[in-house]
């Protein structure tokens, strides 16, 4: 009942606002024509004294007032009566509809849209019960935080939710909040890492370098640390030590690894053959050759292999048009786009998949991060 006395106050207050203006109008224009009025009539009584007084003759006093009479009739009446009537019915139209249809108009919206069934939780309920509301869930674990900024646990959980919601300066505070209160792991530091390139746009700064060595230090054969480390060889232009990075990543690593796709393309880029665990020939991370087409490219020309990961990718770009709903694909595509120097068609690519994986969702984010990862503008795609 609170809420239906608030909405009927607030829609009182409203409509006061906008009659405001209308009612104010009227009455200026109102006391306008009565000054104009007061003014002829103070005019025909100095006339008269003028005329007593002998400062003009009979005949121009009666010219002058015929003038200021006329003056003060067209001042009485203002406008005329058809004019007015027309003014006045604009008028009460706007009254009635900020008094009546306006309010009627609102309440039926909110009661087709809104959830007026739904009883009230304010701010402190929907904190002791957030079911699965992340925000309410983040908010939650920030005012604990700001309450018990030890907890180097809870720094722990928020630093990748920052993360994949793209609060940056968040969650480099937050994985370094949780490097200081429970120590360095690969995990921490990686995402740590992770974050600073990000927040760099894709570049492996200084900084970033120097925390991934620390995480190899823990894990010699950490593959997140080691293939950013590669691809900050490979920005840097010193391809013989970014083939190399990525070429070590794929020798220790199984052939079905998750990351085996993207090393494979780099790998490419930088002048050497995709190859799986020890060395051995792969399909390339297209989406298409078999073993043995990779062993004929072997024996291509440069240009012959250009030729037909093109192939492979138009392929690949005609799978997605069919069924957009593939994260990996988009992934993929867009990647090798970036291996053919076609950022234009990576940039489209990136702005199909987003169709498909909006922004704001999980997936999409995985499709921005990659998109900075790699060097492509996402500017107004993450609104």
């Amino acid at each position: 009942m609170v809420f239906w006395i608030l909405l009927a106050v607030m829609t009182a207050v409203v409509a006061a606002l906008l009659l405001y203006p209308l009612l104010r109008g009227a009455k200026a224009a109102a006391d306008s024509r009565e000054g104009e009025v007061a003014v002829y009539r103070d005019q025909l009584a100095e006339l008269d004294r003028d005329c007593l007084g002998g400062l003009i003759s009979a005949e121009e006093a009666e010219y002058a007032r015929a003038e200021i009479g006329r003056r003060l009739i067209a001042a009485s009446s203002a406008v005329a009566p058809a004019e007015r009537r027309q003014r006045l019915g604009y008028r009460r139209a706007a009254e009635i509809f900020v008094v009546l249809l306006l309010p009627v108009t609102g309440l039926c919206l909110y009661v087709m849209m809104g959830r007026p069934d739904l009883p009230a939780r304010p701010l402190e309920a929907r904190l002791e019960n957030p079911g699965n509301d992340m925000a309410i869930l983040v908010a939650k674990a920030e005012r604990h935080l700001a309450e018990s900024p030890d907890d180097g646990k809870g720094w722990d959980i928020l630093a990748p939710i920052y993360f994949n919601t793209m609060r940056l300066s968040d969650a480099e505070t937050a994985y370094r909040n949780a490097i200081r209160l429970l120590g360095e792991t690969p995990a921490r530091l990686d995402g740590l890492a992770e974050t600073m390139i990000a927040a760099a746009s894709g570049v492996i700064t200084d900084d970033a370098q120097k925390i991934l060595a620390q995480s190899l230090k823990l894990e010699p054969q950490n593959p997140r640390a080691r293939f950013y480390l590669a691809l900050g060889f490979e920005q840097a232009g010193k391809t013989p030590e970014a083939r190399a990075g990525f070429e070590g990543i794929a020798r220790q690593s199984p052939a079905d690894a998750p990351w085996m796709p993207m090393v494979n393309e780099h790998i490419a880029k930088n002048g050497g053959t995709p190859a799986t665990a020890a060395g051995a020939p792969a399909a390339a991370p297209l989406g298409g050759p078999t073993q043995a087409d990779v062993a004929a490219a072997e024996n291509m020309t440069s240009g012959d292999r250009q030729q037909m990961i093109k192939g492979m990718v138009d392929s690949l770009d005609a799978k997605l048009t069919e069924n957009p709903d593939d994260l990996d694909g988009w992934l993929r595509l867009i990647r090798s786009y970036m291996v053919l120097n076609d950022k234009d068609r990576a940039t489209a690519a990136l702005k199909r998949g987003l169709v498909a994986f909006p922004a704001d969702g999980e997936k999409g984010m995985q499709l921005i991060a990659l998109a900075r990862e790699v060097g492509l503008s996402t500017e107004g795609m993450t609104q």
